[in-house]
């Protein structure tokens, strides 16, 4: 049995996490929160998964290191220096990072990809998601993801064509450009849906979530996948042989 510890256990997101360990058959290593002993629950686990805030990132990862425990990462509004920090990590332990640990919208990802690489760049991508009033962060993690995976089809920088906050007189849409639209209201877990827009046609990717306990689900699913893997930094499509 993995012994998983969970960093951010006392929300709603912890609270599914240490059912999923549960539910799962692995054992629960313990929990902590901002001001605890991180360090203490890294040596009591095997595997981490962390769905703190990007300000504690830094020290979960010196924590991990430090205990030889694997890693994985759901946190999202993650930057730059938050990525040169996983990927430092990496060299020494197992990481997986990702903006959405569920298995539908890590499928999902694998399809846009796909659905952009086939389709010219006269098929507009639009992508647009809906989150509970709470969310703190816009484009969220599994939008941006679905961008990447966009880019990553046509072979593009996704920094280049982003589209973000379209307000008042913006001219007419750039061709080739990624858009995002961010919904906020309600207790929504997360909906999420990629729209192909050609000459006379449309395609719809979308995924809804439910419940938290698929995101908690996919991360111990991530835990027990990473479990005994070499140093490196690893994402939710191999999980999926993808």
């Amino acid at each position: 049995m993995a012994r998983i510890g969970i960093i951010g256990s006392a929300g709603r997101m912890g609270q599914a996490l240490v059912e999923a360990v549960a539910a799962a058959g692995e054992t629960h290593a313990g929990g902590v929160d901002k001001g605890d002993d991180v360090a203490a629950l890294a040596k009591a686990s095997d595997v981490l998964v962390d769905f703190s805030s990007p300000h504690a990132l830094e020290a979960n990862l010196d924590a991990a290191m430090a205990a030889g425990a694997g890693l994985v990462i759901g946190t999202t509004g993650l930057e730059e220096r938050h990525h040169w920090l996983i990927d430092s990590a990496a060299e020494h332990i197992p990481v997986l990072q990702t903006g959405n640990t569920s298995l539908g919208v890590t499928l999902l990802a694998h399809l846009v990809r796909e659905a952009a690489a086939r389709l010219g760049e006269d098929w507009d991508i639009e992508i647009s998601e809906t989150h509970h009033r709470m969310k703190v962060d816009a484009p969220s993690g599994t939008a941006l993801l679905l961008g990447q995976a966009a880019a990553e089809g046509r072979q593009v920088d996704l920094a280049g064509v982003s589209a973000r906050g379209r307000d008042g007189i913006t001219g007419a849409r750039r061709a080739g450009d990624i858009g995002f639209a961010a919904l906020r209201g309600g207790s929504v877990a997360g909906d999420h849906t990629v729209l192909f827009l050609g000459d006379d046609e449309r395609l719809s990717l979308s995924h809804l979530a439910e419940n938290r306990r698929i995101f908690a689900k996919g991360a111990i699913r991530a835990a027990q996948w990473l479990l005994g893997r070499p140093a490196g930094r690893y994402t939710m499509p191999q999980v999926l042989n993808l």
